[in-house]
């Protein structure tokens, strides 16, 4: 079943659908929309397809969504044999934990994004106060990360990885397109870097503008997300 995915290149929750797609090996139709300067998401065309006024929107059918998470779901459950990406097994705790943390996907995109706009287009914020909850977003999801490894648990949700991780490590990972603030570079997340290393691995994995491959070098430097392995 093909779909529709309405697509701005340098959006972290289009970029969640791109990638969800290209891990599960799903042909789809995209289609470009100028989110800056032009506002293309919200001219009549696009706000007759979906109200919502935001992007992506991905369509099948008479189907219509626009909120990334949603968008998961439905190619988790569409698409997804191993049922691995959504808990598929019945147990309300894994399926509620997956839930937990793709509600908290949504907090990263109110802070981390919003201050990533700010940062790329000027859009006005309360910057010093959005800078501060995104550091804070992001000291949780290390607090969580790390208390994970002391399980061999490589993922937000366990050993494998599910569509929780997707949702939250677009804006984690162009957490660095902010700006210099304290307490946002990926230094000072051990745990993170290492998840994100893991989600580089998965195959299928694809980049995004700010977000490489793990072959790939920034301005002459390795990758800062690559882990890196000791001496001795």
């Amino acid at each position: 079943m093909e779909f529709t995915l309405y697509d701005y290149a340098l959006s972290g929750n289009c970029y969640k659908v791109r990638l969800f797609a290209s891990i599960l090996g799903v042909n789809y139709e995209k289609i470009s929309v100028e989110f800056h300067p032009a506002a293309e998401h919200k001219s009549e065309t696009m706000l007759q397809i979906s109200p919502a006024g935001t992007l992506p929107i991905l369509t099948v059918g008479e189907m219509v969504l626009s909120e990334t998470q949603a968008m998961l779901f439905w190619m988790a459950k569409t698409y997804d044999r191993s049922g691995a990406w959504w808990p598929n097994n019945y147990d309300p705790m894994a399926q509620a934990m997956v839930l937990q943390w793709l509600g908290f996907s949504g907090d990263l995109t109110a802070t981390i994004g919003q201050a990533r706009l700010n940062s790329l287009f000027q859009t006005p914020i309360d910057r010093a106060k959005v800078v501060k909850c995104s550091v804070t977003a992001l000291r949780r999801l290390e607090a969580h990360l790390t208390e994970q490894s002391f399980e061999q648990k490589k993922f937000i949700t366990g050993v494998f990885p599910t569509i929780a991780d997707l949702a939250c490590f677009p804006y984690v990972a162009l957490s660095g397109d902010v700006g210099t603030d304290p307490g946002l570079e990926h230094d000072s997340y051990p745990a993170i870097r290492n998840w994100i290393y893991e989600i580089k691995s998965l195959p299928g994995f694809i980049p995004m503008p700010g977000i490489f491959e793990m072959h790939q070098l920034k301005d002459h430097e390795a990758d800062p997300t690559i882990r890196q392995v000791p001496e001795g």
